[in-house]
């Protein structure tokens, strides 16, 4: 599980996050949403202990990032926004480096690896070297990469971003079948179908604060919109108004 307690975080005069609080419960998939600028990937970035915030804290199955960093990352298996693949490096050779990385056993590796390749459909191109790779290449390597220590908590940031209609289903289904598997999904996203198909929870963001964070259902409730983009647009709106 993922919690988030009064995050705060300033570059400058920008007021990036002012009191960001929210859960991510395990078992579920909660979505964060909100325009370019809101605060969604500072939210992750502090998450997974890139940035640390100047007020508020946040906890991985109760391990504090602040406090406790290195104890946070252990738990958590992260897809940031590009996605940092050595080029000179295999694919099979960047997700294994990232599994001794991740300390997983010696013994264990290789079968660690093989296994993501194969439920990620990458291994047609598993032991070429990353530089010259699509987009949709570097993103599923990335996100095997993300997976090779079994995390209990999956961050991902705009994960379908650039992948064509066939990996774009592809991601899905695995995202899906994290949710099966009982794991802590956050993900941030632009496209609202994607978010109406998967999200449990959505945690919409607006100007650095929590608008409002529902079930898809409950959000179309509470704005009084059939369409979840339109109630989108209301909850944003209800913010600026304030």
């Amino acid at each position: 599980m993922i919690v988030v307690d009064g995050l705060c975080k300033s570059f400058g005069a920008v007021r990036a996050l002012q009191g960001v609080s929210f859960r991510a419960e395990d078992g579920r998939i909660t979505g964060l949403l909100g325009p370019n600028g809101a605060g969604k990937s500072t939210t992750l970035r502090v998450l997974y202990t890139v940035l640390k915030p100047d007020r508020g804290t946040a906890s991985i199955d109760g391990a504090d990032v602040v406090a406790d960093p290195l104890a946070a990352r252990k738990l958590i298996g992260t897809l940031p926004h590009g996605s940092g693949l050595y080029p000179h490096l295999t694919a099979r050779e960047n997700i294994r480096y990232y599994a001794r990385l991740c300390h997983v056993p010696a013994v264990s590796v290789d079968e660690r690896v093989q296994r993501v390749i194969d439920e990620l459909e990458i291994g047609e191109f598993a032991d070429r070297r990353c530089k010259g790779f699509s987009q949709g290449q570097r993103t599923k390597v990335a996100l095997a990469r993300a997976l090779v220590h079994g995390p209990r908590n999956v961050i991902l940031d705009e994960p379908t971003n650039g992948l064509d209609v066939m990996a774009t289903r592809a991601l899905r289904e695995l995202v899906l079948k994290l949710k099966a598997d009982g794991k802590c999904v956050l993900f941030s996203s632009h496209v609202m179908q994607e978010v109406a198909a998967l999200c449990d929870e959505i945690v919409i963001i607006a100007g650095g604060r929590v608008a409002m964070h529902d079930t898809p259902m409950g959000i179309r409730e509470r704005t009084g919109r059939e369409d979840l983009e339109e109630a989108f647009v209301s909850a944003i709106a209800a913010v600026g108004s304030q």
